[in-house]
């Protein structure tokens, strides 16, 4: 089925295999596929301004609906001109429903009072900020989305634990298409696009079942939600080959929530466009820095008197202006800001040219070469979240998972 949304469209301008290079166009702008979608969870990239989250390359990235529902309240932000121009992002921009972070807070909570309340209804739960009740719906999460006005906002769903049994996640499914109904029935900002979120766990034939069902409703995009979380990796990877390739092809395919640089490639290699995920900003706040040789963590003595920048084919401006990791060691080391705007600025800049050199790849006709070159390089490496060097000053812990 077509999508309708106006100043809406996707088209596929080359494959490779399964992998493809797109164009997806909103009202703010084109932006090219595949593309990594930094994570602004409360209206900002964690350390960094608009302009230096675009110099990556980004051209969309994600806001989270539960944080800014609650904190300073959809209504506020709608007051003063919607996400973009509170933030002054100038490009496009996504919303996830706020599902997400339903799950997660309800692994916060005790078993005998949970955080999060899941009904047919919607969620129920209680904010984390001062403890006052809040329900989310299928319609709330339209209507919210709708106030804060990105281009593409989520449908709410149930994502259950990776490990969870098949009787669980079959519930799951069955919800979130029920959900899907419901928010596609409320109504929302002209121009405003829809994803659909396929669940199924690793499950391979309920991925399936379930982006056909989801297929025939006219969502805009398709999501695969529900992967990276406690699922084994190899299998994770495995059912991605599976279940992409399910996702109508004429719709932009977003894989949801994966991160390190070997899921992205795995994930391009299926036949995925958008991804998100707060890995390589938080990673470095940990003192972490992804390269194309794998990463570096400036924490470690080795670098006391390293005069090398992170990576010296790198273009951001942490390498290109020489900062070294000596010095980007000492900053951390004393817990001086800087570091982490400089360790971020450069992982984000280090996604963009991943994803860019897919596209190139693509549509050069070498894209196997290309994804088994790099996940030589990077594949196998260690990009987990870091923890903070002894003798370091400590810091604040998020209060949230960006």
């Amino acid at each position: 089925m077509t999508p309708r949304t106006p100043g809406f469209s996707f088209r596929v301008t080359a494959r490779d295999g399964q992998a493809r290079r797109a164009v997806l166009e909103t009202p703010h702008g084109p932006v090219d596929t595949p593309t990594f979608m930094p994570v602004g969870t409360q209206g900002s990239v964690k350390t960094l301004t608009p302009d230096e989250v675009a110099s990556t390359g980004a051209r969309i990235v994600l806001g989270n609906t539960y944080h800014l529902m609650l904190r300073p309240g959809a209504d506020v932000i709608a007051r003063l001109g919607g996400l973009r121009a509170f933030t002054r992002w100038p490009h496009s921009m996504l919303t996830d429903s706020g599902g997400f972070q339903a799950y997660s807070l309800a692994n916060g909570g005790s078993a005998k009072k949970p955080l999060v309340e899941l009904a047919e209804q919607g969620f129920a739960f209680k904010s984390h900020l001062d403890g006052s009740a809040h329900t989310l719906t299928p319609e709330d999460a339209v209507r919210v989305q709708g106030l804060l006005g990105a281009d593409i906002q989520m449908q709410l769903d149930v994502c259950p634990p990776g490990d969870s049994p098949r009787s669980v996640v079959e519930q799951a499914v069955a919800r979130t298409t029920r959900w899907a109904k419901r928010a596609i029935a409320t109504e929302r900002p002209p121009g405003q696009a829809l994803f659909g979120i396929v669940q199924g766990a690793c499950f391979a034939d309920l991925r399936r079942a379930h982006a056909e069902e989801l297929g025939a409703l006219p969502f805009d995009g398709l999501a695969l939600g529900g992967f990276s979380v406690g699922e084994p990796i190899e299998r994770m990877h495995a059912t991605l080959l599976e279940a992409a390739p399910a996702l109508d092809p004429e719709r932009p395919r977003y894989v949801m929530g994966i991160g390190t640089p070997r899921d992205l490639v795995r994930a391009i290699e299926a036949g995925a466009d958008m991804f998100d995920c707060v890995l390589p900003t938080r990673n470095a706040r940990n003192g972490q820095a992804l390269t194309r040789h794998g990463p570096l963590v400036i924490k470690q003595a080795r670098f006391r008197d390293d005069d090398r920048p992170v990576d010296e084919a790198c273009a951001c401006a942490c390498c290109a202006h020489g900062y070294s990791r000596a010095y980007l060691r000492h900053l951390y080391m004393a817990g001086e800001i800087l570091s982490l705007r400089l360790l971020s600025l450069h992982n984000l800049h280090f996604y963009g040219e991943l994803v860019g050199g897919a596209r190139l790849a693509i549509e050069e006709g070498r894209f196997a070469a290309w994804s088994r070159d790099a996940l030589a390089a990077v594949g196998q490496a260690d990009v987990g979240e870091t923890q903070p060097a002894e003798g370091a000053t400590p810091r604040a812990r998020d209060p949230e998972p960006t």
